[in-house]
């Protein structure tokens, strides 16, 4: 799967089933270097973008990608990492409270990345990633009780989601790297407006289109929003969990 869909080498350990909130997942970044890091500070904005921009039709997706401004970029070398799902914001003070804060950031709003204490880190230094996966679940309530439902791809193929990673370092050397996904509104989407709790918004996972993966992680922040979109209603299926 990840030589193929994601031009990366496989994990020496094969991935669980399901990834669960502070427990390891895979998450795919570029390789960093010091020149990547000096870009990265480089083009960090002063002034933050407008969050409250509505979010874009899942029509849009099927228009032209964005391309990436790196002229000046080094050549992109991807890498598979091991990571804590649920993002630990740097400025947190122990691994205690890392592990309380990152239960609550598996998934971060996409029209907050600029503005939030707990993501814009990561944002404006580029710390962009993919999240590869086959499927995500979500609860279907609309018999009025909650049914697992698994949504994937209609081809097959696993889907690539954009996320963002970060690195946290505590007073005595500890060490972790997490990631989280970035999830975009869904109360129009054909398919998704159909799950999570009733009269919730909708969220999904802003699932990337596949030639888009490259200029994704390359992308300077404020170009990087246009990726953030719904994934187009008939590009998955939703089949539910049968109870083993």
């Amino acid at each position: 799967m990840y030589p193929a869909a994601f031009d990366v080498a496989a994990p020496e350990t094969p991935a669980g089933p399901a990834v669960w909130p502070r427990k390891p997942g895979l998450f795919i970044r570029r390789v960093q270097t010091a020149e990547v890091l000096a870009l990265a500070l480089e083009r960090a904005p002063e002034d933050t973008a407008d969050d409250r921009a509505e979010p874009a039709s899942e029509a849009a997706v099927a228009e032209a990608e964005p391309q990436p401004v790196m002229a000046d970029a080094p050549p992109l070398v991807l890498e598979l990492v091991s990571g804590q799902f649920g993002l630990v914001p740097p400025w947190v003070k122990s691994a205690s409270d890392a592990k309380l804060r990152s239960t609550k950031l598996v998934n971060a709003r996409a029209e907050a990345v600029t503005t939030s204490n707990n993501f814009r880190n990561a944002w404006f230094k580029g710390q962009r990633c993919i999240v590869p996966m086959m499927a995500f679940q979500e609860d279907d309530w609309r018999s009025g009780k909650a049914v697992p439902t698994r949504i994937a791809r209609v081809d097959g193929k696993p889907m690539g989601v954009a996320g963002l990673w970060e690195r946290w370092s505590g007073a005595d050397g500890e060490e972790i790297v997490s990631f989280t996904l970035l999830t975009v509104n869904a109360n129009s989407h054909a398919l998704m407006h159909r799950y999570q709790q009733p009269g919730a918004e909708k969220r999904m996972p802003a699932v990337l289109n596949e030639g888009a993966y490259h200029a994704w992680l390359t992308a300077r922040p404020e170009k990087a929003r246009e990726f953030l979109r719904a994934y187009p209603a008939n590009w998955l299926t939703a089949n539910p969990i049968q109870k083993k």
